[in-house]
């Protein structure tokens, strides 16, 4: 086979390839395959291999949490779990000013101790948080960035499919990374809701935040219609203490608790609110095979994409240039940083991982950092990355459920992302932030 690009080796020509087909719109996986194939022949080696090395890829325990994760999220839509609990909130917080920014954070973030995937959120709860926000005041485009931000939180949140990505690769404790995340998710939703007051809203009057609660509570005091709004949402309220309370008490492990998720659903939905339908079933299990395709199909062509990377040693030169760049260690995370986000704005953050982590890895040992920590830090990053133009994937779902443009939901998520930004740089630059539950518990 005749080189692409002559004069340099296959593994930086397959890098080149990739990111020229990216350029061309072929679709991630495919551009991942099709970039390894053609280095596989340029190295001399036969195809007759790609299968077991794509196997290879696929075939690991952990990544099982995956599949039942999305399906565990997609059941907890379909069964009206999501509007249960948006109801509750609605109640709670609703009457405050500018209540439905607030009730559209916590949702988001509660939302993300559930389904562990940014884009399957917006599609689940972005469009009962956006009606509400406008009956509210907000506007629409900035209720759509909202959910956007909130809903890509959904990868640090645990339980997260980001971060069973990354304990895969870098070999790290699932659970640890879980326990960690904790109280960088919730902060970085704090930092959403500190971006509330720039929001511009307009003024709501008493009748639209009336209108915010249950319609069949709505003539009730206060206290009645949260006790109601409650009691209708509790068995969803208590899927976030089932998963992670299992799992950090060492009941199951976060693969198990992935499958734990989607029985649990499913229980709910059939004897405690009788939601579940022959259809609703159907309809969920094929848009979680649908999104699990399409995430595995990512994974499997990256292992593929990986192990040409291994076999060149792209590794140790270009994690050599990195080190290379400076003997500060924190011009060196700035600098990984800056690649992530960047790397956030055209790839999504799968794809993200399995071609930079093993790069950073080495970097990590080199600089004695703590491996759940920089777990922690690569994924606030990702989240950034899934509502940043030109290819945040967060955008592209809330335009389709809000029939908005990405020009404008980008605009709306503006303010989040910079204050998004200051987040980022107070979890790489602290820590402690992310590694104190992780020490208090061991």
């Amino acid at each position: 086979m005749s080189d692409l690009f002559p004069g340099l080796g296959a593994g930086t020509e397959m890098v080149i390839l990739f990111f020229l087909l990216m350029a061309l719109r072929v679709p991630v996986a495919f551009s991942l395959g099709l970039s390894a194939f053609y280095a596989m022949g340029q190295m001399g080696f036969g195809f007759d291999i790609a299968g077991d090395l794509i196997a290879a890829g696929v075939t690991k325990f952990s990544l099982l949490a995956i599949p039942f994760f999305i399906l565990a999220g997609t059941l907890m839509g379909t069964l009206g779990i999501a509007e249960r609990m948006i109801r509750f909130f609605r109640v709670l917080i609703g009457s405050m000013p500018g209540g439905m920014g607030v009730v559209g954070t916590v949702v988001c973030l509660f939302w993300g101790a559930v389904s562990g995937s940014g884009p399957a959120s917006v599609a689940a709860i972005g469009p009962m948080i956006v009606k509400g926000m406008e009956e509210d005041g907000y506007g629409r485009a900035y209720a759509a960035g909202l959910v956007c931000t909130g809903a890509a939180l959904s990868i640090v949140i645990p339980p997260s499919i980001g971060l069973v990505i990354y304990g895969v690769i870098a070999e790290t404790s699932i659970s640890q990374l879980f326990i960690a995340a904790v109280v960088p998710g919730l902060f970085m939703g704090l930092v959403m809701l500190a971006t509330l007051p720039f929001a511009g809203r307009r003024g709501a009057g008493r009748a639209a935040l009336d209108a915010l609660s249950p319609a069949p509570h709505a003539g009730l005091p206060y206290r009645q219609r949260l006790a109601a709004a409650f009691r209708e949402a509790f068995w969803g309220l208590l899927t976030p203490l089932v998963i992670l309370g299992g799992i950090y008490s060492g009941v199951f492990t976060p693969t198990e608790a992935a499958l734990v998720a989607t029985v649990y659903a499913l229980g709910v939905g059939a004897l405690a609110y009788r939601t579940l339908t022959l259809r609703g079933l159907y309809e969920a299990l094929a848009d979680a095979a649908a999104s699990s395709a399409v995430v595995m199909l990512v994974v499997a062509y990256a292992g593929l994409f990986g192990w040409v990377v291994t076999v060149e040693d792209l590794v140790g030169s270009y994690s050599g240039a990195l080190l290379g760049l400076s003997d500060n260690q924190w011009v060196i995370l700035l600098a990984i940083m800056v690649i992530l986000l960047v790397a956030g704005m055209f790839m999504d953050a799968i794809t993200v991982m399995f071609i930079s982590l093993p790069i950073f890895l080495p970097v990590m040992r080199e600089m004695d950092w703590d491996p759940v920590w920089f777990g922690v830090v690569v994924m606030v990053n990702l989240a950034i990355g899934l509502f940043t133009p030109p290819v945040g994937i967060n955008l592209y779902v809330a335009a389709n459920v809000t029939r908005l443009s990405i020009e404008q939901i980008a605009r709306g998520a503006a303010p989040f992302l910079l204050t998004s930004l200051l987040g980022l740089a107070v979890v790489a630059g602290l820590p402690q932030l992310s590694l104190m539950l992780v020490e208090a518990l061991r």
